[in-house]
């Protein structure tokens, strides 16, 4: 096993990795930019080390620095997390070439499957199914006209290079197609340093399924079954849960099958995650292989008893997968809310300061992945995402009872966030039956008229704000205006008791 792991990131993911290394007696050492100096990660290892100014580009995206410090404290791998360096093939490549070992895929898998069109040329060679489009890049827009015109409109111009929801767009009819082309291409070289964009078919009202594969370096695959991902704002997830209530066992095992294949197909090893859209009649679609740890991977581990963190840096080390699959079972139901830094009511602005108040939920089957505090600076510089709440109970009702009710004991003052959206999502009929999929929060939560979130019920969203407002400023007794504009989902009602 590894003595020392140098973690190439920062926030929660960073913190998660830390306490990963010290169950396993692994030296963890963390870096951290100018902005991160009090950083809850920055604090929590064993070691950190400064890495350079603000911008992700001259610290967290600096490769030569980064390795040379690897190499300078005798690390010996490097734990990328996810985001920054995690599936950037020359980021591994290099690692390997200085003989350190990379936590996560070999940088062969990363090459292929970062390229969108290669996936899907790939995954169509071995019997995953892709959604109807094209497997090369389109050269033109007249080539796309006429991609589009046979395809059928609707249509999704996609940047090959692309992921988490840029470099995509809809087209409805031919007249939208110059205009939308151009501007995906500069979308895509602004976003990837590459302009290549590819056609599919839109699928109406899709869910978004996901399976958990892990693979060793001795040939050993397993799935540890699947995430529903659907509830998403700006085509970026904010609530997950596993298992899927509209996946039944027949399709769980044609979609865990076709997820094993994909990773079998690229030589993959270490932990990733096959993303697939799926129909109203439970047909599904190959869209994207990511190859590092996501983001939601704690609801996997409590339905599992997985450690996957723990799994990526055994694997890495060489050692078999620790579990067969017949080994692997559903123990109850796991829900994931996305604490972010964001205005739900300003187009998902993030919002940027410094942490006022914070206090943690508790209790039975409550899990929080955090990477603040009390006092933290949340950062212009970086993804506003505070933490990951997750609930696990026995049933998904209970589980999302649960949930609700931890969200109501998390206060967060000082920057605005995205708990009013998260309560109103939860406590929907529609979400409540299952009965939800990528539109959602735009079909059921959002004002089509102005963007912003809508309560089905205004006038007891008044009396809870009111009641909120009030029990801050007796907790606070002085507590200014602004610090408490972030827990509540009309200021108008702060305005009057501050009047």
């Amino acid at each position: 096993m590894f003595k020392k792991i140098l973690i190439a990131n920062r926030g929660e993911i960073a913190v998660r990795i830390i306490r990963a290394c010290r169950e396993l007696g692994i030296t963890s050492a963390a870096i951290y930019s100018e902005a991160d100096i009090t950083a809850l990660h920055t604090k929590l290892a064993d070691k950190s080390y400064f890495i350079g100014k603000a911008k992700s580009s001259e610290s967290y995206l600096n490769k030569l620095k980064i390795i040379q410090l690897a190499k300078k404290i005798n690390a010996d791998a490097i734990h990328p997390g996810y985001g920054f360096f995690s599936e950037n093939d020359d980021f591994i490549k290099s690692v390997e070439n200085e003989k350190l070992v990379f936590i996560g895929p070999p940088s062969s898998a990363v090459s292929l499957m970062g390229s969108k069109t290669a996936a899907r040329k790939l995954m169509n060679q071995n019997n995953v199914p892709i959604v109807p489009g094209t497997t090369e890049p389109i050269k033109s827009i007249d080539e796309g006209i006429s991609t589009a015109k046979d395809i059928g409109f609707p249509v999704l111009l996609k940047a090959s290079a692309g992921g988490g929801g840029k470099g995509m767009r809809k087209i409805s009819s031919e007249k939208e197609f110059v205009s939308s082309f151009e501007a995906t291409q500069r979308e895509a070289l602004k976003a990837f340093a590459n302009d290549s964009i590819y056609i599919e078919k839109y699928i109406e009202n899709p869910r978004h399924i996901e399976v958990q594969i892990i693979a060793d370096k001795h040939g050993n695959y397993a799935h540890l079954f699947e995430r529903e991902c659907s509830i998403q704002r700006r085509h970026q997830k904010i609530i997950e849960e596993s298992p899927s209530s509209f996946v039944d066992m027949a399709t769980r095992e044609r979609i865990t099958r076709a997820a094993i294949n994909a990773a079998k197909a690229c030589g993959y090893y270490n932990a990733g995650t096959i993303e697939f859209l799926m129909d109203a009649n439970k047909n599904f679609y190959f869209l994207e292989m990511n190859t590092r740890i996501q983001v939601e991977h704690p609801v996997t581990e409590m339905i599992t008893g997985i450690d996957l963190v723990k799994e990526q840096i055994s694997i890495a080390a060489g050692n078999k997968l620790s579990f067969n699959q017949e080994d692997i079972k559903i123990n109850g139901h796991a829900i994931e809310c996305r604490i972010y830094a964001e205005d739900s009511n300003n187009n998902f602005l993030p919002s940027s300061g410094k942490i006022i108040e914070y206090k943690e939920p508790a209790g039975p089957g409550i899990r929080l992945d955090s990477g603040f505090s009390r006092n933290s600076i949340i950062s212009v510089y970086y993804d506003p995402l505070i933490a990951k709440l997750i609930a696990w109970s026995g049933d998904r009702k209970s589980s999302i009872n649960r949930m609700i009710r931890a969200l109501s004991e998390y206060y967060i003052s000082g920057v605005i966030n995205n708990i009013p959206l998260l309560n109103l999502v939860l406590e929907n009929k529609n979400f409540i039956d299952g009965n939800y999929d990528i539109n959602f929060i735009e079909n059921h939560i959002l004002n089509k008229k102005n963007g912003n979130i809508v309560s089905e019920n205004p006038d007891i969203e008044g009396l809870e704000n009111a009641a909120v407002i009030l029990a801050s400023i007796l907790k606070t007794k002085s507590a200014p205006k602004e610090s408490l504009h972030s827990n509540i989902n009309n200021n108008r009602w702060l305005d009057q008791l501050y009047e």
